[in-house]
């Protein structure tokens, strides 16, 4: 590869020079992403516990949707706080619990890893509705759940809102996306993956 400098030189970069940017800026979003997330790592189960009943309940309180799905859902998984940085190569990481009924059962990891032009951190919290016995059961019986693959999963948007009701309840999954602070724009779910933990 050839680049022109400014003072109209031809200079070569070798892939050797282009695989070292590459490890340097995968390291470098990997301190961000450790030093971000501290917190969520050192979270007890009794903290993750809490907050993610906190934040189940301010997505009930600020979307009437949810609260409609959650009574027909078979169980709803929980991430109330995760921690994406990135700069050119990215990723997020948070942990969370998984619901039946009013009980907590279980304990859950979702990781994602990105690339592209991303600069920055934020934070997001995710809450994803299982409607069917199918779909809890994907979750608990694979190797994890890599979301895209699988039980259909649908992200709850204004549009889809406004035309959701018990009535139109068809897809396997939706997911809600909240709580979102932070200086990169956007957040997708999509290519998440998400793996049971030990608690």
């Amino acid at each position: 590869m050839n680049i022109q400098s400014t003072t109209g030189n031809t200079i070569k970069i070798t892939p050797v020079v282009q695989l070292l940017k590459a490890v340097v800026l995968t390291l470098a979003t990997g301190f961000a992403l450790l030093a971000l997330s501290s917190g969520t790592y050192a979270a007890t189960a009794e903290d993750l516990n809490q907050d993610s009943r906190q934040a189940l309940e301010r997505l009930y309180s600020s979307d009437p949707v949810a609260p409609t799905l959650a009574s027909r859902a078979k169980a709803i998984l929980v991430f109330p706080n995760i921690v994406k940085a990135g700069l050119v190569f990215g990723g997020s990481y948070g942990e969370g619990v998984l619901i039946k009924g009013n009980q907590i059962t279980d304990y859950y990891n979702s990781v994602t890893a990105s690339w592209g032009l991303q600069v920055g951190a934020q934070s997001y919290g995710y809450a994803l509705f299982l409607m069917t016995d199918e779909a809890v059961s994907y979750l608990e019986d694979t190797d994890g759940w890599e979301l895209g693959v699988g039980p259909t999963v649908v992200v709850v948007t204004e549009g889809i809102a406004a035309n959701l009701s018990t009535s139109t309840i068809q897809n396997d999954a939706y997911a809600f996306i909240f709580d979102q602070q932070g200086l990169m724009a956007g957040v997708s779910i999509e290519g998440t993956k998400i793996s049971h933990i030990q608690r």
